[in-house]
């Protein structure tokens, strides 16, 4: 089953990140959805990256490697901003 196509987890954050990234990913015409996004409006301060609940963000196996390009990419500006 090669071609099977299946939802993967590229991402996992706060609510701010994952809503960034998840804009990058749509201007890069990759779909995506997330998962956990109310937790991280209802209660932000369990929603870090590997945190109680972060929220998270999918996208077909078919575009794993480009939004892996542009995660990549979005965690290199990240860094360099901090």
């Amino acid at each position: 089953m090669e071609n099977e196509i299946y939802p993967v987890e590229v991402f996992e954050g706060n609510d701010w990140e994952a809503s960034l990234l998840k804009s990058l990913l749509e201007n890069a015409e990759i779909e995506s959805f997330t998962k956990d996004e109310r937790m991280g409006v209802l209660a932000p301060w369990n929603v870090v990256g590997g945190g109680a609940g972060p929220v998270k963000i999918f996208v077909s196996s078919v575009d794993y490697e480009k939004a892996k390009e542009v995660i990549e990419q979005f965690e290199k500006s990240e860094k360099e901003e901090s």
